[in-house]
């Protein structure tokens, strides 16, 4: 339309709909079902008229959100995120509901997937299970789906909003490398669930840029925790009483206090270097205090509303294309925490 005033024939065309609907839309006359609303509104935005872009859409999105509880602290900030995304994008009408879901109970989430068809979209942080899988991609043929802060390979879901976990791990793995310098040492992976696609990249991210820039290093075992906090510090404690070489955590999920506090009773805390993910308020205190060596973080809140952003492109109520996007990480230490 460069060159000349976008028409209502023009926006007719590209929403297929008359010109009396398109008519009735921008003048806000009624009468026209909420499905062809957001088809005229969304051709309007798309072709430029910016008189539409005010138009507050007149039918509710419901949009479901299936995120763990806030017991784990980032889940937590991913809710505040999606909570302040809404509030700034009021006038795309859009509500979202947040289902809590179990981690260690892959047939669960599936089946909440499933009760989502009601809904007008589905935005979802979740463990890569079959199960799950196959319930998205039966969801996403009716309604888009987001997967936030971790992927599910071949759900058939419109976008993924997060960061390059493999990207993040080979991070990890050359600060782990920089702070254990030439004398190296046995390294302990310490993860949520393998299940999780962001916590399989990161550790083999992780484990890609040890093997090849530091051959002093060796990883000795990868301990599962459940996304449980208490489980980290347990999994860590009984691992050091069997190998006191231990020189090294790679932390991927929940329980970097429990970590911490185990490492304190064993006395080891001081010669351990330990690297985590997510700069939750506890992990800036431990930060700080210099119990951790670095924090990687993704930045939730940004995510969360980056998805809010991708729903309502999916939806047609904000202008550009509604991809896939790689976000940032950040590094803390202890003096910029």
């Amino acid at each position: 339309m460069v060159g000349r005033k976008v028409s209502i024939a023009d926006i007719a065309t590209a929403a297929g709909v008359s010109t009396a609907t398109v008519d009735r839309v921008l003048n806000r006359r009624g009468g026209v079902s909420a499905m062809k609303e957001d088809r005229v509104l969304a051709a309007a935005r798309l072709l430029g008229m910016d008189r539409a872009l005010d138009r507050p859409p007149s039918r509710t999105l419901r949009i479901a959100v299936l995120i763990q509880p806030p017991a784990n602290p980032f889940h937590a900030a991913l809710r505040e995120g999606l909570d302040l995304a809404a509030r700034i994008y009021a006038a795309f009408n859009m509500q979202f509901f947040v289902h809590h879901i179990d981690p260690k109970n892959p047939a669960g989430i599936a089946a909440t997937v499933r009760e989502c068809h009601a809904y007008n979209g589905l935005i979802i942080t979740s463990p890569d299970d079959g199960r799950i899988r196959e319930a998205i991609k039966a969801l996403s043929r009716t309604i888009p789906v987001v997967t936030l802060a971790t992927d599910v390979a071949g759900c058939g879901r419109a976008a993924y909003i997060g960061p390059d976990d493999h990207k993040s791990g080979r991070v990890a793995g050359d600060l782990m490398g920089l702070f254990l310098r030439q004398e190296g040492g046995r390294l302990l992976i310490v993860a949520g669930s393998r299940d999780i696609t962001g916590h399989r990249q990161r550790e083999a991210g992780f484990r890609q840029i040890i093997a090849e820039r530091y051959p002093a290093c060796h990883v000795m075992a990868v301990l599962e925790t459940g996304e449980e906090q208490a489980a980290a510090g347990r999994v860590v404690e009984v691992a050091f009483r069997q190998d006191p070489a231990l020189r090294g955590i790679y932390h991927l999920s929940a329980g970097a206090g429990p970590i911490v506090a185990a490492l304190q009773r064993l006395g080891r805390l001081a010669d351990t270097v330990i690297i985590t993910h997510e700069l939750t308020e506890d992990r800036r205190r431990l930060l700080k205090a210099r119990r951790l060596a670095a924090v990687i973080d993704q930045q939730p809140l940004l995510e969360a509303r980056m998805a809010v952003e991708t729903m309502a492109k999916l939806h047609g109520r904000m202008a550009g294309e509604a991809a896939s996007v790689a976000t940032d990480i950040q590094i803390f230490l202890a003096e910029n925490a």
